[in-house]
């Protein structure tokens, strides 16, 4: 299935997501395999923003992230739990919020010109099941914001797909 998602982006981040969830929502045919929607869903998630330069979802399996769909440069494929933005949140279970990545401890830099970081933890029957990670080449792009709203996505994504069964 093909579709346009016609996003105002002159409005605030808030109005933003209050349009983008919904069509997300619509766009996701739970019939189809996991990374129709994961790959859909990076792909709206960049087209929206413009302070996104890199989004993507890493997949967690016996204490690994692996890369996911994903939009931008090319990536890490390989994260341990606990390494990293992305590997601290899968470890946490916590959405994590990065201002400057220049002052992450062990901060992995796939992009060099990546500045802040949000990382969104999905969780299948209470263990991390994947992470949404997102990058910006700007300092402090992501707030509580985007924090509440990405919750809200990868919540929805955790409850309708089960991940444990594999991709396709």
């Amino acid at each position: 299935m093909s579709a346009n998602i016609a996003i105002d982006k002159t409005k605030t981040d808030s109005e933003i997501y209050e349009q983008l969830i919904p069509s997300i929502k619509s766009l996701i045919n739970k019939e189809e395999p996991l990374i129709c929607a994961l790959a859909n869903i990076t792909s709206v998630l960049k087209d929206t923003f413009d302070k996104i330069s890199w989004v993507g979802f890493y997949l967690a399996k016996e204490e690994k992230l692996f890369l996911g769909p994903f939009q931008g440069k090319t990536a890490c494929t390989v994260i341990d739990f606990g390494k990293g933005v992305c590997g601290y949140s899968a470890a946490v279970k916590k959405t994590i919020i990065v201002e400057n990545v220049n002052e992450f401890p062990g901060h992995i830099a796939c992009d060099e010109n990546s500045l802040s970081e949000i990382v969104v933890p999905l969780t299948e029957n209470g263990a991390v099941a994947a992470v949404l990670d997102i990058d910006s080449h700007s300092y402090s792009s992501f707030s509580e914001i985007d924090k509440n709203y990405l919750e809200i996505l990868c919540t929805f994504i955790s409850d309708n797909f089960q991940f444990r069964k594999g991709l396709l």
